[in-house]
């Protein structure tokens, strides 16, 4: 996630407070990824040194506002001109899990994965209700209509990304399936194979137990 980046776009409706930055920022997100106070002055004070910003006076209330440069609206420009590089995708929790969960003794990797799906249907169900009351606001008109779109694209957009979760496990179950049924069938026909060879008697390992037995009963009653 590009805070830099999302305070720059914020900046360029105007000089804002760091306190007024955060409100914001977390308004046009919907909270989907908080910042703390801290964070956002962090990254101001990187901006300014950068020249992406500016100190731009204060308010009425005292608190030190942040002007967006040239410098730094043409670096928004060029961000939403740029293509998001997947290159380095970012670390994902689950996938390094089941990576790590794969041979782990004593881990049952379907048990993981099947509660993993239940957890990522939820959270589609949960995102798909938020859908529906933030769409219900754009259209009644009875909303700061740009934040409830952007708010309704992130949603969107966590809705399309838990749907291709709960695949990936499926897909993901089903190759370990897959994978375990070769093992399975070698050990099967290594069973059979002992079979054949204990039915097939003497050459190199003797009579099989049960040939052994009928030839003591035959031997008794002849005697």
């Amino acid at each position: 996630m590009s805070i830099r980046h999302g305070l720059l776009a914020l900046l360029e409706r105007g000089p804002r407070y760091g306190s007024q930055l955060r409100t914001e920022f977390e308004s046009r997100t919907g909270s989907t990824w908080p910042l703390n106070v801290g964070q956002v002055y962090t990254t101001l004070a990187r901006l300014e040194r950068d020249g992406l910003v500016a100190p731009g006076g204060e308010d009425s209330a005292g608190h030190t506002l942040y002007a967006i440069t040239d410098e730094g609206r043409a670096e928004l420009r060029a961000w939403y001109e740029r293509p998001v590089d997947r290159a380095n995708p970012p670390r994902d929790e689950l996938a390094i899990k089941l990576a790590m969960a794969v041979g782990a003794p004593g881990v049952d990797i379907r048990a993981v994965i099947q509660s993993q799906r239940h957890a990522t249907i939820k959270a589609m169900q949960d995102y798909t209700r938020l859908k529906a009351t933030a769409l219900a606001a754009v259209e009644s008109g009875q909303s700061r209509e740009r934040d409830d779109v952007a708010w309704l694209l992130v949603l969107e957009q966590l809705i399309f990304q838990t749907e291709a979760e709960a695949r990936w496990l499926d897909h993901c179950e089903a190759r370990l399936v897959r994978l375990a049924r070769p093992a399975e069938g070698t050990a099967a026909a290594g069973a059979t194979e002992a079979d054949a060879e204990a039915d097939a008697g003497g050459d190199c390992a003797g009579p099989a137990p049960a040939t052994t037995a009928r030839a003591r009963t035959a031997r008794t009653r002849r005697g």
